[in-house]
C-alpha cells in the first residue's frame, strides 16, 4: 500500500504558503520553509510498519502545481495525505475534487487544526474520503493505514477519525490524546527531504538547521488565540524523555551534520525535565557542537533557567508578548500580566540568548490608543536592547479556538469566508481601520529601523556566519513589511 504525505503547490500573487508546522497561515513574499514534525514522524512509523511511503512537499521543492501534480500521477499513492489550513482549505476543496477527476481511486486524507474544528465541513464540500481529528496524526495515520490494509472497519476504530459510509458521515469523536511519545521512532530524515527545509528559514542562523519538537504542544495549552489548542489542549500536554531528546540531538548532529535546530513545542518543558535535560546536554558536551532554539512563554523560566538554556548554548528564543493591555491579555487567557513582560526579556538577554518577540494587531476590543501602546512598549525593548528580532501578526480568530466562540457570541465576525482568514486583512469588526491595521503590522516592523538597533545589530557582528544571517534577516524583514503593504491587490488566483 503506497501513501504520499503531500503539500500541493498553491501558484498565488499573494506569495508562497506558509502551510505546514505553523499555529497561523500566512503568505510570505520571502520563502520560509518549516519542518512538519509531526507528518515526518507519520512518514516514519509507515515506513517502519511495510508501508510505501513517499514525501511530496511542492512548497518546499519549489514545484509548479502542474508539475507537482503529474509527480502525484506517475506516483499514484493508494492515500493522498494533506496537512490543511483554515485560509486555504476551499482550495484543498477544488485541489481534492481535480485529482478525484483524473485519479479517481486515490483515496484523500485531511488533517490539521481546522478540519480538527470542523470534520463534517470538507467532506460536505469535496471528495475527501477521511478526516483526523486531534493532533497525533502521526498515529491516527498510522491507524487508519493498518485498518485499510487489513480491511478492518473504521468503526471499530477509537476516536479521532470522520469518514463516509452507506453516504452517510460517520464520526469516532475528537481524538483522545495519551500515547508516550517515547514509543516513537526517530525521524527519518532522508525520506522526509530535511535538506529541503535546513537553509530558507528565519530561525536558522547557522545552517544547515532542523526541528524538533520535545513535547506536544503547550504546557499552558489554553491561549485563547492558538490554533493549536484544538490539537493539544494544555490538560493533553506530554514530552519525549531528556534522555530520548538528547540521543536525538546527537544523533542528528553526527549523522546528518546539523548546525542549529530549533525546537518547536509550543512551550519548551521547565521545571525537573529542563534540569535533568541540561545536565546531560553539558556532561556530554553537546553544547559545544549545536546552537538550539525553542519558544517560551512570559513568565515561564527563573533567572536560573534561563542560564541553564544560556549554558547549553541556547540562542533564539520566541516569546508571544501579544499586546501589553492587561484587559486583552486577560481575554486571550494568556496567563500573565504586563509587569512580567520586560524581565521576561531582561532575563532570556542576561543569559546570552537572542530573544525574538511576537506582538498581535487588530483586537475588537482595543483602541488606536491601545495598540499605540503595544507599539511603543515593544520599541523600548528594541530600543534597550531586550530582543533582536520580531514577528507581526494580525490576529485571526480560527474555528475550533476559544476567540473564535467569543467572535461568534459577540457578533464580531465580518465573514466566515476561510479564505479571508489569511492575516491579509481583519476578519472582524474593529474600533480602527482595516488600512490602520495593516499600517500597525508594518509599524511594528519597521522597529527595527531604529538607529540604536542597528548600530548595535552592526557592531554585534564578529564573523562571516553573524554578517550572512543579518543580511538574510534584513532580506526577510523586507518581504515581511510587503506581506503587510495595505495596497497590494487582493485579486483571486487564475
Amino acid at each position: 500500500m503506497k501513501v504520499s504525505i503531500a503539500y500541493p503547490p498553491m501558484d498565488d500573487h499573494k506569495g508562497i504558503p506558509l502551510l505546514s508546522q505553523n499555529r497561523q497561515f500566512q503568505w510570505f513574499h520571502n520563502p520560509t520553509y518549516i519542518y512538519p514534525v509531526v507528518p515526518a514522524y507519520a512518514a516514519t512509523l509507515l515506513k517502519e510498519d511495510g508501508f510505501e511511503v513517499t514525501w511530496n512537499d511542492g512548497i518546499a521543492s519549489e514545484q509548479t502545481f502542474e508539475g507537482w501534480f503529474e509527480e502525484i500521477k506517475r506516483q499514484h499513492p493508494d492515500l493522498l495525505v494533506f496537512e490543511v489550513k483554515t485560509p486555504v482549505i476551499k482550495r484543498f476543496w477544488k485541489i481534492i475534487d481535480r485529482i478525484k477527476e483524473e485519479l479517481s481511486d486515490i483515496r484523500i486524507v485531511l488533517m490539521g487544526d481546522h478540519v480538527t474544528a470542523l470534520p463534517e465541513e470538507s467532506l460536505r464540500n469535496s471528495k475527501a474520503d477521511y478526516i483526523l481529528m486531534g493532533g497525533d496524526y502521526d498515529f491516527l495515520l498510522l491507524d487508519l493505514c493498518s485498518a485499510i490494509r487489513s480491511k478492518t472497519s473504521l468503526q471499530e476504530l477509537g476516536s479521532g477519525f470522520c469518514f463516509r459510509t452507506n453516504g452517510c458521515i460517520i464520526s469516532t469523536g475528537l481524538y483522545q490524546t495519551g500515547r508516550s511519545l517515547d514509543i516513537l521512532p526517530y525521524i527519518d530524515r532522508e525520506l522526509t527531504q530535511y535538506k529541503r527545509y535546513a537553509t530558507q528559514n528565519g530561525n536558522f542562523k547557522y545552517t544547515p538547521g532542523t526541528y524538533q519538537m520535545a513535547g506536544r504542544d503547550c504546557w499552558w495549552g489554553a491561549c485563547a488565540f492558538c490554533s493549536w489548542t484544538t490539537l493539544y489542549p494544555g490538560k493533553t500536554y506530554r514530552t519525549v524523555s531528556p534522555q530520548r531528546h538528547l540521543d536525538e540531538i546527537e544523533m542528528l548532529v553526527d549523522q546528518y551534520r546539523i548546525k542549529e535546530i530549533f525546537d518547536d513545542a509550543g512551550c519548551f518543558p521547565r521545571g525537573d525535565w529542563l534540569k535533568e535535560y541540561c545536565r546531560g546536554f553539558l556532561d556530554r558536551g553537546i553544547h559545544k557542537k549545536v546552537t538550539m532554539g525553542c519558544n517560551m512563554r512570559i513568565g515561564g523560566l527563573t533567572e536560573a533557567e534561563w542560564r541553564l538554556l544560556g549554558k547549553c548554548n541556547f540562542r533564539l528564543v520566541l516569546i508571544g508578548l501579544e499586546s501589553v493591555n492587561n484587559d486583552t491579555l486577560k481575554r486571550l487567557n494568556k496567563n500573565i500580566r504586563v509587569d512580567q513582560i520586560e524581565k521576561t526579556f531582561r532575563m532570556a538577554k542576561k543569559a546570552g540568548l537572542e530573544p525574538h518577540v511576537t506582538t498581535m494587531v487588530g483586537y475588537p476590543w482595543e483602541t488606536r490608543q491601545d495598540a499605540i501602546e503595544t507599539l511603543e512598549f515593544t520599541g523600548d525593548l528594541f530600543r534597550n536592547g531586550f530582543v533582536d528580532s520580531l514577528q507581526a501578526t494580525i490576529v485571526v480568530p480560527y474555528p475550533g479556538t476559544p476567540l473564535f466562540k467569543m467572535a461568534q457570541e459577540n457578533g464580531w465576525l465580518i465573514t466566515e469566508d476561510w479564505e479571508q482568514y489569511d492575516m491579509r486583512n481583519s476578519v472582524w469588526k474593529s474600533p480602527i481601520s482595516q488600512k490602520e491595521v495593516l499600517r500597525q503590522a508594518q509599524n511594528l516592523y519597521k522597529l527595527a529601523l531604529s538607529p540604536e538597533f542597528l548600530l548595535r545589530k552592526t557592531l554585534s557582528i564578529r564573523s562571516f556566519e553573524d554578517l550572512r544571517y543579518f543580511v538574510r534577516s534584513g532580506v526577510k524583514f523586507l518581504g515581511h513589511l510587503f506581506d503587510f503593504n495595505e495596497n497590494i491587490e487582493d485579486r483571486e488566483s487564475p
